[in-house]
């Protein structure tokens, strides 16, 4: 699993870091940080979570690595 953020989409709902603060922070502007771009298994569900959690939709859950 792999986990990405996309940081102009991210309206600073806080729900991801909520949901596992393992993977997700908030930087100073309150705007999605990826900490852990590879959750662990024990995380892998916590992620997922956070991803249908946030409103703005800013973050991607993808088998592979990102592209590019």
């Amino acid at each position: 699993m792999w986990v990405t953020a996309d940081r102009e989409s991210c309206i600073s709902g806080g729900r991801c870091m909520a949901a596992t603060s393992e993977v997700f922070d908030q930087d100073d502007e309150g705007l999605v940080v990826v900490l852990t771009p590879r959750p662990a298994p024990d995380q892998e569900e916590r992620a997922r979570k956070a991803a249908f959690l946030c409103p703005a939709r800013a973050i991607q859950i993808d088998a592979g690595p990102p592209a590019g």
